[in-house]
């Protein structure tokens, strides 16, 4: 069965003066996945999500969420937001704050106090329910705006940087609960941790210049793109030569690239773990008899740095 589609964008642009802020962005996300949208600073992330969620008209294209309009005001009250800055009123209790949000989106009294208290306990901070913001630790003010995006129970949630400037324990708990909101709710998670976005999003799709680049699973992006898996062999104090290496390699040196230094040797591969069994054996046979071997995976990052590559950005 196909997925069903929540959130779809069409053609988004979106230029200030000379500058093509986003051009022509396409996307289809589905109904209760992770999806993670990556992209180097300055990339089009920002003014794609707040096309996304109705706070930014496009100069052209379209946004659905469940097939409506979302210019429509009914639909965006379906999306929920927590920016990467920490938004508070400094001087309302945690419960005070999310009651007042709750109550924007027309929740009733009595059921935006049920929601709050829900949330507060969801976040670890009922003991803190009628404590001042400002009074808060940086991680308890993040998760606390993380309640307040979630507080009208919207269908799609938007977290940008949602663990930025936790400590370890607090960020331990927001990646718990946003695998708790997976298939309750459809999250899209915007980050620069590309740890984060391999072990919560679903799909990922990594932008820059305004352009989307790729689209896929991390599992699939890892097998194709970036720089390959890593297998480091340690020679034993052998002096060997990269042009015997790559002698009894084979008809496998063409899909491997290989360095050798300080009596190691590296291999890099796509799909390398698929490859070893046949590397090793076509080594043995030569008479080159390992050492210790250590095995690297492909991550998410080589893929961004290879698409993206490794400028910084301001």
């Amino acid at each position: 069965m196909s997925p069903e589609i929540v959130l779809q964008t069409e053609n988004l642009t979106k230029r200030y003066g000379s500058l093509m802020a986003v051009q022509d962005l396409s996307l289809e996300i589905y109904r209760g996945e992770v999806f993670g949208f990556l992209g180097p600073n300055g990339a089009g992330k920002t003014t794609s999500i707040n096309m996304m969620c109705g706070l930014l008209k496009p100069d052209s294209g379209k946004v659905w969420l469940n097939g409506r309009a979302l210019q429509d005001g009914e639909a965006r009250s379906q999306v929920g937001v927590c920016p990467q800055r920490t938004a508070l009123w400094e001087r309302l209790t945690c419960l005070e704050q999310l009651q007042f949000i709750g109550q924007m989106y027309g929740l009733h009294a009595r059921q935006s106090r049920q929601r709050s208290q829900q949330l507060l306990e969801d976040m670890d901070l009922l003991d803190k329910r009628d404590q001042q913001a400002r009074l808060l630790s940086g991680g308890m003010q993040r998760r606390l705006n993380l309640a307040m995006a979630l507080v009208h129970d919207p269908q799609v949630v938007i977290l940008d940087e949602p663990e930025a400037g936790l400590d370890p324990q607090s960020r331990l708990r927001v990646r718990e609960y946003i695998r708790s909101l997976a298939r309750r709710k459809t999250v899209i998670l915007t980050t620069h941790n590309m740890d984060e976005a391999e072990r919560l999003a679903e799909r990922v799709a990594i932008i820059d210049h305004g352009r989307l680049l790729v689209l896929d699973t991390p599992q699939a992006l890892k097998a194709r793109l970036g720089e390959g898996d890593v297998l480091e062999l340690s020679l034993n104090g052998r002096i060997t030569s990269l042009e015997e290496i790559h002698t009894a390699l084979g008809g496998l040196a063409d899909q491997v690239k290989v360095s050798q230094a300080h009596g190691a040797l590296t291999l890099r591969a796509l799909n390398l773990v698929n490859l070893l069994p046949a590397i090793l054996e076509a080594l043995r046979t030569a008479g080159i008899l390992p050492g210790e071997v250590r095995l690297r995976a492909n991550t998410l990052e080589d893929v961004f740095i290879q698409l993206t590559g490794r400028k910084l950005r301001d």
